[in-house]
This record gives C-alpha cells, structure tokens and sequence, in this order.
C-alpha cells in the first residue's frame, strides 16, 4: 500500500512540474550585444537562430511573382566534397576566363529574382564566369513560413558544403568574387572567407556580418557592403560594429547605407526602393569591374 502510495506522489509530483514549465518561447530580433556576446564564435548559427523567428519574417512580405524573361544560362548539378550533390545556376563567359562570381540567394531560395541577379551581372561585367549558389538544394520558399522551414533545415555545415563545392568547380586557379542579399549576403561574405587565397571581390547586401575579429583577419579580399539605415537586422549598429572589426583587422570595407528598409533592393518586395537599388547596384558593378583581370 505504502508503495502504491508513493508512486501516486511520484506521478503527481512530475505532473506539477511539466504544467509549470515556461511556454516555448520564440525570440524576438537579437541585440547588437547579443551578436557580438552569443554568437562570436559562428555569427552563421545566431543568424539561424534570428531567421525562425516571427519577428524576422515580418521583415519579408510576401513577394511579388517574377519571371526571367529570355534567359541565357543554364542549371547544373556538380559534387560536394562528401560525394553528395550540388546545384547551381551557371552563366560560362564568351571567352575563357579565370573570374568568377559566386551569386548567392536570399533566404527565399534561388527564385527567379536571383536568375535575373546572375543575368544581369553575366551581361554588364563580360569577363566574368557567373555561378549562383542554389543553397536549399532545389527548394524555393513562397512564404515566409515556408522561408523560415528551409532556413531551419540549411545547416551550416551542408551551406559550407554547397560553397565549398561551387569554389571547386570553378578550379584552383579561378579567381573568386561572391555577391548576395539577406542571407546571401552573410554567406557572401563567409563564401569569401572560405575562399581563402583565390578570394578576389565580396560585395554584401544587408547581410548579418562576420563578428569574429581572428575570421576577419584571414579574409583576402575588399568588401563593399550596402545596407539600409532603416533595417533592424542587420541593425545600423551591427553594422557600425562591423565597420570597426574591419579597421581593427586591418581589412578594406567600403561602407553605403540607404534611407531605406530591409530587402530594399528586391524588385518583387513590396519595400523596394527602385532609387537606391540602381544606385547601389551601380556602385556593386563599379567595384567588381575594378577587380576583374
């Protein structure tokens, strides 16, 4: 009876303490501080974190529908470092060249937006082999909720894969510019830092930057990064700390904001700013050009 007794109070006791733990709690947009204090070490996994939030997907309203029209390159698939495959979507220069740009997409997935990116860039640089990064492995999200469940399942491990494997294919003796939005802004910059000596050019549009001050002092390469005064992440501070890690790393950041919000430059976001985006895209080509050999 005793026993019975006991385990009944046993029962009871757990029963208490599941009713009493805290709702699950998702987090608003991190801090400056929090960045710079939590996720020193791999920016990448706060970033992760941010992304699954509601708070985040209110910055992205549902896009517009948009359709490349007549375009000129070509999806390919090519291999990981683990054997397993990857995608892309690739414009080859009229003439060989050893320069290439890495275009990587927006945390909505390689839509049809970051095809007309990739286009764009093929026709107005010339001397340059374009390949966009295809980060979701085939799947492109139409909603925020679906954007947030892609994120979710992109790990970093599987995105350095992806990066790792599109560097491969353009050979050990190309040389490496990377461009990206959002989310692909922050791997652009990462991209750059993988690329190691072959790095030539990292251009990144409102994009969570690198906080890691030993990271930053490994990259090879200039940064132009554009971004809105009106955006809450990255947050005008984070990027102000940014600009101050690349001073102390003894690396070269040119540094634009617009009076505008995140995504500006998204011709199928309801926020674009078709002003700014021509001016920065201006400024993006300028400083490519400049680098190319």
């Amino acid at each position: 009876m005793k026993k019975i007794r006991l385990i009944f109070a046993v029962i009871l006791l757990s029963t208490l303490l599941v009713s009493h733990q805290p709702a699950h709690y998702r987090p608003d947009l991190l801090t400056p501080d929090c960045y710079v204090s939590c996720f020193t070490a791999e920016v990448t996994d706060g970033f992760r974190m941010e992304a699954m939030s509601p708070a985040f997907a209110a910055l992205h309203p549902l896009p517009r529908k948009y359709k490349v029209q007549q375009p000129k390159g070509e999806r390919i698939r090519f291999l990981a470092a683990d054997g397993t495959a990857a995608y892309g979507y690739e414009i080859k220069s009229k003439r060989p060249t050893q320069n290439w740009i890495l275009v990587i997409q927006e945390w909505w997935g390689m839509n049809e937006n970051i095809i007309r990116e990739a286009e764009e860039l093929a026709a107005e640089l010339g001397n340059v082999n374009v390949l966009a990064l295809d980060m979701y492995d085939g799947k492109v999200a139409a909603t925020p909720d679906s954007a947030m469940k892609l994120v979710q399942g992109a790990t970093r491990d599987r995105l350095e894969k992806i990066v790792r494997a599109g560097i491969s294919h353009a050979g050990n003796t190309a040389r490496i510019f990377t461009i990206g939005w959002c989310f692909g802004g922050m791997w652009s910059l990462q991209s750059s830092l993988l690329a190691g000596q072959q790095a030539a050019g990292c251009v990144m549009y409102y994009g969570r930057p690198e906080n890691n001050l030993e990271k930053l002092k490994t990259l090879q390469c200039d940064v132009l990064g554009i971004f809105g005064s009106k955006d809450r992440s990255p947050s005008p501070e984070v990027v102000r700390k940014f600009e101050e890690d690349m001073r102390l790393a003894g690396k070269n950041l040119s540094l634009h904001f617009y009076d505008a919000g995140h995504g500006f430059a998204n011709p199928s976001n309801p926020a674009f700013d078709q002003v700014a985006t021509a001016d920065a895209h201006k400024k993006a080509v300028t400083f490519l050009r400049e680098r190319l050999q």
